[in-house]
């Protein structure tokens, strides 16, 4: 059974997993769906077609699934997909997507600290870290373990690649490399993410191949495409390398040199 605090609101239709915990003047509307063991500490409000997996927990002021911010929304039906054991903490607003059938879609296992933002349409991976005021704008597309530093803002459609980290107070406004560490404002590719390839273990051999991608990528002065190209000649393929190298081919925006 779950444990619904006495003056919390949940509409008629919602449903409510297993061994949740719903605290003071939560409000649940008639469409979510929350997993089991999930945890509302208080005031928290999830709305729209919302679907939440296991073990979330959510702080004060959460605002979930509610309607998009985008003004190009005309209607239909669209919403929010979350995944499992994510933390959630003050006042951080997910937002459900614009178009008619879409979905935002957070992962599992990532950490939104507080007053992060995730507009319409963002694509969140697994593991990652959202420091406080982080703000993602629609269409974002954030890969599996990036961390995004606090303060920092993220353009419409631009992607950030898996394990990067961003800095503080940095404007992104391209795509940000798998691997790399990016600051400023603009965001500029400034080194290999030698902290976060240890902490997800990635052999000493993959690390010396995106060590020299990197060199070649972005000190060399070559076109992005040359610069591709003489990485596919000169440096020893990994899967990692192979994922940086089809990242930088496929950017629509153009990655931060």
């Amino acid at each position: 059974m779950s444990e619904v605090h006495s003056t919390a609101a949940i509409e008629e239709g919602a449903q409510i997993g297993d061994g949740c915990r719903i605290g003071p003047y939560c409000v649940i509307g008639p469409d979510v769906k929350l997993g089991s063991g999930c945890k509302l500490h208080s005031h928290v409000v999830i709305n729209g077609r919302t679907e939440i997996g296991e073990d979330n927990e959510f702080y004060p002021f959460c605002s979930i699934g509610l309607k998009t911010q985008d003004l190009k929304w005309d209607g239909g039906i669209s919403g929010t997909q979350i995944g499992s054991n994510n933390t959630f903490r003050e006042y951080v607003t997910v937002h459900s997507a614009t178009g008619d059938g879409d979905v935002t879609v957070v992962g599992s296992h990532n950490n939104l600290l507080a007053y992060t933002h995730v507009a319409h349409d963002c694509q969140l991976g697994d593991h990652i870290i959202m420091s406080n005021v982080g703000t993602l704008a629609g269409h974002v597309i954030v890969e599996d373990r990036a961390i995004i530093g606090g303060l920092a803002a993220v353009h419409q459609f631009c992607r950030i690649g898996t394990m990067s980290i961003i800095g503080g107070c940095s404007k992104v406004v391209q795509d940000i490399p798998p691997y790399m560490m990016a600051d400023g404002s603009p965001a500029v590719t400034r080194a290999l993410n030698k902290e976060g390839l240890k902490r997800n273990k990635l052999a000493e051999e993959v690390q010396k191949s995106l060590k020299q991608a990197h060199r070649i990528l972005f000190r060399e002065n070559l076109t992005m495409a040359n610069a591709v190209e003489k990485v596919k000649r000169e440096v020893s393929a990994c899967p990692e390398l192979n994922h940086l190298l089809n990242f930088a081919e496929s950017s629509e925006r153009g990655i931060a040199k």
